[in-house]
């Protein structure tokens, strides 16, 4: 564990706090067992007991009660300091994960090929530009109604987004996910057991007046969705597919992505998750991936898959794959979706266990939870505006998408199309 912090770049120091704070718990719970024994053996020989020495008796009781409500209050404490310290410790890295910070992922490989805008002989627009003109995005108008970093998706690309969704929805149903709509809302205990308010509380919305938080992710209310409960190991794998409202205060990114849709307050996602058990996680893992390269290459969008470094992790993850779209005008690759292997760190801090028979006997222990983003429904229009754009400002629609919106080939400028 403390090699873990190092490499996530956190707080060494917190392991051995923590198993500091833990042996006080421990040994505090030790005396509060030994005091209440003495006092039950001497609430015994009190009855039998008279003159002086049952005076004697009472007044060793009135010590041993108040010694035993110090006791009771000292391993509360105890328990209370260890669970809070327990709680700012992340997730136990994947020993295979590249170390470093946001820069020193690893390509795992490169799926598609970037157009040659300048062999088709015209410059690129970016989406915003492309959207304008289609009459799909607004940001201005989202800017005097909320402020910065939100928008309005009209006409054509509110219909884009619906088509994005259904369509995501679809190929998450045929691969045996669950379609789930999810709270946006939830309790802090949700919150917290997920991971989100440790190191990402800052980019967490918080309601203080009525104590609920905006999710960032539908992972949130689906990982919470089975809290506090045990489940038969022959239900596993659970996979659930939600799409939810998201919600992120983007802290620390002042003046990135400004411009556009691609970084913003709010938006809608199509999140995988699943519950497995813990033996059956890396597969679940690489299974999470795959649905994704697959999702991306029926948008047929250029994309590379990342292995993502230690210091860019999140607090739940033990290991994350992230794929990442080509962006023409920024001629760079940009995340799109995550998959992240969570192992039972979730499930311990959310009371999510399996039931199952070893041996003849049952035995409970925690499970594995696991997520991926199949749709971040702006970014991933960005993608496909950029990627598919004609010379004329024209969008081509990729085939998956045409069923979803009623045949459309091809997204026209609103100069040129009366198909708003």
């Amino acid at each position: 564990m403390r090699a873990s912090q190092r490499a996530r770049g956190e707080d060494v120091g917190l392991v051995d706090a923590l198993l500091s704070a833990d042996e006080r718990r421990r040994s505090s719970s030790v005396r509060f067992d030994e005091l209440r024994a003495e006092q039950k053996a001497l609430g015994k020989l009190i009855p039998k007991a008279a003159g002086d020495e049952k005076a004697a008796l009472l007044k060793k009781a009135g010590e041993l009660s108040a010694a035993v409500k110090a006791a009771d209050a000292e391993q509360d404490a105890a328990k209370d300091e260890a669970h809070s310290l327990l709680l700012r410790l992340g997730n136990l890295v994947h020993q295979d994960v590249p170390v470093g910070g946001e820069d020193d992922f690893a390509v795992l490989e490169t799926i598609g090929t970037p157009r040659d805008f300048a062999a088709e002989g015209f410059e690129p627009r970016d989406h915003l530009e492309i959207g304008q003109a289609l009459g799909a995005i607004d940001v201005e108008r989202a800017a005097k109604v909320s402020g910065s970093r939100f928008y309005y998706l009209t006409g054509i690309g509110a219909l884009l987004e619906l088509a994005l969704v259904n369509a995501a929805i679809a190929r998450a149903t045929e691969a045996g996910f669950v379609p789930m709509l999810t709270p946006a809302l939830v309790r802090p205990h949700a919150m917290e057991g997920t991971g989100f308010l440790g190191q990402a509380a800052e980019n967490v919305y918080h309601l203080e007046k009525d104590d609920y938080y905006l999710v960032g992710t539908s992972e949130v209310p689906l990982a919470a969705y089975h809290m506090d409960e045990i489940v038969d190991a022959d239900r596993l794998p659970l996979r659930y597919a939600g799409f939810s409202p998201c919600f992120r205060r983007e802290a620390g990114t002042y003046g990135k992505d400004t411009r556009g849709i691609f970084r913003v307050h709010q938006f809608d996602k199509v999140e995988m998750f699943s519950y497995v058990a813990p033996e059956d996680a890396e597969a679940e893992h690489r299974r999470l991936l795959e649905w994704e390269k697959e999702w991306l290459t029926a948008l047929e969008l250029p994309f590379q898959v990342i292995d993502v470094a230690t210091g860019d992790l999140g607090a739940s993850a033990s290991r994350k794959f992230d794929c990442e779209a080509w962006i023409p005008t920024q001629g760079k690759y940009r995340e799109l979706t995550s998959a992240s292997n969570c192992d039972e760190f979730q499930a311990r801090r959310l009371s999510v266990r399996m039931r199952e028979t070893v041996e003849g006997k049952q035995q409970v222990r925690p499970l594995a939870t696991l997520n991926g983003t199949l749709c971040a429904v702006p970014r991933t229009i960005v993608a496909i505006f950029e990627n598919h754009q004609q010379a004329d400002g024209s969008v081509r629609v990729p085939e998956v998408l045409r069923p979803y919106l009623g045949g459309r080939e091809v997204l026209e400028p609103l100069a040129t199309s009366t198909a708003r």
